[in-house]
């Protein structure tokens, strides 16, 4: 009977241990995605779920991520809940909605997790000055706590700079995307003096890219 001697049976297992802390590595890892104008057209509050469209990327988008290991999570303000303007079941159906249009082009939401609060808002119950309304970064920490993410190996994609100070407040890396209100969010930051992005893209997709190739 042939037997491994103990540095043979260690020299075998090694290469696998290798990969699976690799791959354990890379899922601690996320990409976190602001929702209107970054997966979906930037109407305003959505006030009706007919309304909602998800640009032809996002799916692309979301793809490229799962394919990378990486986790792919949705972090949105939706203050018109607590301003009255919308209800929280249209939020909830139309974040069902996202997951179903994602899924059908082959991508896969871990979550979506939103924020429902003002400082203002007309609903008792949700006015207050909380710790997940972004630039705050209670979205994200909550996400890293329910799946294990490390955000300083992180990435915010957004196309406002709260999407931003959000990811940055936490050392995760930020990409500012040029669809939804990104040109105006550009410019007017450029005039402001704001902490600038650690890079520009054209939408999700190619944020994605640039991630993904900064690894």
């Amino acid at each position: 009977m042939t037997r491994l001697s103990r540095s043979s049976d260690l020299s075998v297992r090694r290469p696998a241990a290798r990969l699976r802390d690799a791959a354990l590595a890379t899922r601690k890892r996320a990409v976190f995605f602001d929702r209107d104008g970054t997966l979906n057209e930037e109407i305003g509050h959505v006030r009706d779920a007919a309304d909602f469209r998800v640009y032809s990327f996002a799916a692309q988008a979301v793809r490229l991520v799962n394919e990378a290991g990486l986790r792919a999570i949705v972090v949105t303000n939706q203050s018109g809940v607590g301003r009255g303007l919308i209800p929280e079941s249209l939020v909830r159906r139309v974040n069902r909605q996202l997951t179903r249009q994602i899924a059908a082009g082959g991508g896969r939401l871990d979550a979506i997790y939103y924020c429902p609060h003002h400082p203002e808002a007309s609903v008792e119950r949700f006015r207050m000055v909380c710790g997940c309304r972004k630039p705050a970064s209670g979205l994200l920490e909550t996400a890293a706590r329910e799946f294990g993410v490390d955000l300083a190996q992180s990435f915010m994609v957004g196309d406002r700079f709260v999407d931003m100070l959000a990811g940055r407040s936490v050392g995760a890396r930020s990409v500012l995307v040029l669809t939804g209100v990104g040109p105006r969010e550009l410019e007017d930051g450029k005039n402001s003096g704001t902490t600038q992005p650690d890079h520009i893209a054209e939408d999700a997709y190619k944020a994605v890219q640039w991630i993904l190739a900064n690894l």
